[in-house]
């Protein structure tokens, strides 16, 4: 029993302390700039934080983390402030975490205490914030009020500063640029191509002429066929790419190191390889690792247009609460359908074929 004491208290301030250090490194997996975007996006835009202010609160919250996970560790002030703050601050994530549950109905998800490295569900989660809780209680319990308690405030101050700086130089707060960062270059038209484009200008000039005249002399106008498919309209795409409004159109979006972007992508291309009539396939990439593109198509067994986008612009433009890969199939800029993520919305390389050989009459109903 007397063991028991001696070691349980060290014993639980070592599981708390290893919990939020997992949680804060965690939180930076796999690049500390594009984890911390991606936080940002999916778990504090819901809650209402403005851009301007989550680029700030998300940095100095997993500072505030892995300083705790550190201050565990020490003697100063423990009991009267760093075991009350950790307590404080897993009462919070449980209470917001259970709104969040409530209000969602439903446990899906991953809640993002240790992003991406360690998915995890919201009662998952709330279930270890409350054995976490109960430990630290237990702590404050069996551990006797000590009235010469190390009072070294620089200790606390210097760690809990030291870790948020380490935050804002792991990931610096990138200033606001144009959502697009690289295009395709398109080949300018020469001199000789230019003086082939104005003869042959005049000469479909003097050709139109002949066929308005035509025209003009035909006494029956002959109907054109109403075509099975939606009417245009403006998808909101065509800032990165001019056509994809028009006809089919397959438009990606990938993360140049995700593994499941990349297996639809060979997808894709293998699809593209056996059907001549399949539609054009357009990617948008996030700007994570762009380096792995050449890589990425390589693996694909096949160029597609692409555009390069920054990490925030990116989720916006996928949508907060899906993942990628995020696959987008459009007609004349309507949506027809859409998949995401690696589960139920995952992309089905079948459920696409089939509803590409459907007119838009058997589509609606």
């Amino acid at each position: 029993m007397e063991n028991a004491k001696k070691y349980l208290p060290w014993t639980i301030r070592i599981i708390i302390s290893v919990l939020f250090l997992i949680s804060a490194v965690a939180k930076l997996y796999p690049s500390p700039y594009f984890a911390i975007s991606t936080f940002e996006v999916k778990q504090l835009y819901p809650m209402g934080f403005s851009e301007d202010v989550a680029v700030f609160f998300s940095r100095i919250l997993i500072g505030i983390e892995l300083a705790l996970g550190i201050l565990l560790l020490q003697s100063n002030y423990l009991r009267r402030i760093i075991i009350p703050a950790t307590i404080l601050m897993l009462v919070f994530f449980t209470a917001h975490l259970t709104i969040d549950t409530i209000q969602n109905g439903g446990n899906s998800g991953n809640c993002g205490c240790f992003g991406s490295l360690l998915p995890m569900t919201p009662i998952e989660a709330i279930i270890k914030n409350v054995v976490a809780i109960i430990l630290l209680v237990i702590y404050l319990n069996i551990v006797p009020k000590i009235t010469n308690e190390k009072s070294n405030f620089w200790v606390l101050t210097t760690i809990t500063f030291a870790s948020i700086l380490a935050l804002f130089m792991l990931a610096p707060i990138q200033p606001k640029v144009a959502e697009v960062v690289l295009e395709d270059i398109e080949t300018a038209p020469t001199e000789n191509a230019l003086l082939e484009e104005n003869s042959t200008s005049l000469s479909i000039e003097t050709a139109v002429a002949e066929e308005n005249k035509t025209t003009e002399t035909a006494t029956t106008a002959i109907e054109k066929p109403v075509s099975d498919e939606p009417a245009p309209q403006k998808s909101g795409y065509a800032q990165y790419f001019s056509n994809i409004d028009k006809g089919k159109k397959i438009l990606a979006l990938f993360v140049p190191g995700c593994d499941h972007c990349r297996d639809v992508a060979k997808e894709l291309a293998a699809m593209k390889a056996k059907n001549k009539d399949f539609p054009e396939v357009e990617v948008i990439f996030m700007n994570e690792e762009p380096e792995k593109i050449p890589d990425f198509f390589a693996y694909a067994g096949k160029n597609f247009p692409y555009k390069i986008i920054e990490v925030i612009p990116f989720w916006k433009l996928l949508g907060n609460s899906k993942d990628t890969p995020g696959i987008i199939y459009l007609w004349n800029g309507n949506k027809i359908k859409e998949w995401d993520g690696i589960n139920e919305k995952q992309f089905v390389g079948s459920e696409l074929q089939n509803i590409l050989k459907k007119n838009y009459s058997e589509i609606k109903k």
